[in-house]
């Protein structure tokens, strides 16, 4: 029987340790929290099969002047940490070119493509089906020429890829959600989305599936992992464990792993927070305020607000500018009643400078893997990417040419 360590238990990690699960291998799933507590439980709760583009770095002097100036809530930035963050963003400018964003959009809209499909798999085996609304969620815009715009791009999804959305206008729009103030242009409703009413649950849910198919969960430290002469170890609180294969499934901190075997796969660190709120109104479906770079979501804790992208240091103590902004802008549309946590959340996604996540083997290393750098999209596409990942360690033809996502690119 083949085996393996899978080294994250967030999104990524247990549908990666589900799959490979199913192929007959023994796996163990090794993390030093429980499954689903770090990035996965922070997001807005969107399983974004709409997301047919990855997000390219702006590139036009007014967009950059503005985030520069502090003037969009989208991208904050500490001043004193810029140095570390200049390399990869450059890389990620230059990979945000109209043409290098054409080619970066095929390869991730073919992972897209299996995102719910994979979801459902493991919502019914997981018994999850009701975290889960399929219902699509809604884009609203305060400005009519911003909404115009957005249209726009809507229908070159639709024609190119075929995702679905209605528009809304403002009358549709206050019909849809009755208690959002009147006066707003519109919004496009994204119809093939599915939202979930509590992220880390679903993640918790799916962890819970694996322990009942027999597979092992177990509190590790992952900077332990050692090659050994019949494959690889790791240091447990159950001691130490040691397979044939491992895969490194620890978003933002896989990186820091794998630089110890010679690899080194450049990240743009992005964080975010975000906060319930209880006592208020509540919405029909996940709303995205683009005007003021945050999303709110309907949730079991309350709403949920998230903040877009802050570029920060690792170890750098919470700084929740975007979060305040972004409550008072929804407090404009809505009453959402008080903050329920003492201090909010954050946590961090790693995008890597192509926008493409990192997929398959270490072509140094036999029998070490990586499935990381979904960027803002690791709960959309964590059974994606698993499903390609367990293919491939399996021996199987996968549906997916993973050669974009392969290691060795950087």
């Amino acid at each position: 029987m083949q085996s393996a360590i899978v080294l994250g238990g967030g999104m990524v990690g247990v549908s990666t340790a589900l799959h490979l699960q199913r192929r007959g291998w023994s796996v163990t799933l090794v993390d030093r929290k429980e499954p689903g507590r770090e990035t996965s439980y922070g997001n807005a709760g969107i399983i974004q099969s709409e997301a047919v583009r990855p997000y390219p770095m702006p590139r036009d002097p007014a967009t950059l002047a503005r985030i520069a100036m502090g003037r969009t809530n989208d991208v904050r930035y500490r001043l004193a940490s810029l140095p570390r963050h200049a390399g990869p963003l450059l890389r990620y400018w230059w990979n945000s070119t109209p043409e290098r964003h054409r080619e970066a959009t095929l390869a991730w809209a073919r992972l897209i493509a299996y995102a719910t499909a994979e979801h459902d798999t493991l919502i019914r085996d997981a018994h999850a089906d009701n975290l889960i609304r399929r219902a699509g969620y809604r884009l609203l815009h305060r400005d009519p020429v911003a909404l115009e715009q957005a249209i726009a791009v809507a229908e070159e999804n639709q024609r190119d890829f075929g995702v679905q959305f209605r528009v809304l206008d403002g009358r549709e729009l206050a019909k849809a959600e009755p208690l959002l103030r009147d006066d707003l242009p519109g919004a496009i409703h994204w119809l093939g989305p599915w939202t979930v009413s509590d992220p880390g649950g679903l993640v918790s849910a799916y962890a819970g599936l694996f322990e009942r198919l027999g597979g092992t969960l177990l509190h590790g430290d992952a900077q332990t992992l050692a090659q050994t002469s019949s494959g690889w170890s790791v240091d447990t609180t159950g001691g130490r464990i040691d397979a044939a294969n491992v895969v490194v499934t620890l978003g933002p901190w896989s990186p820091q792993l794998l630089r110890r075997f010679g690899y080194r796969i450049p990240l743009v660190r992005k964080r975010g927070y975000h906060m319930h709120y209880q006592g208020g109104r509540s919405l029909d479906l996940p709303l995205v305020d683009t005007a003021n770079g945050y999303a709110m979501a309907p949730m079991a804790k309350g709403i949920r607000i998230t903040t877009g992208a802050e570029l920060t240091s690792p170890d750098a103590p919470a700084t929740p500018i975007q979060l305040g902004y972004a409550e008072a802008a929804a407090r404009e549309l809505i009453e959402i009643g008080s903050r329920v946590e003492p201090e909010p959340w954050f946590g961090t996604r790693p995008c890597t400078t192509d926008m493409l996540p990192v997929l398959g083997p270490a072509p140094r290393h036999r029998g070490l893997w990586v499935n990381f750098g979904h960027g803002h999209q690791g709960f959309t596409l964590g059974p994606a990417t698993a499903r390609v990942l367990a293919e491939t360690m399996n021996g199987e033809a996968s549906a997916v040419d993973t050669s974009p996502y392969r290691l060795d690119r950087f």
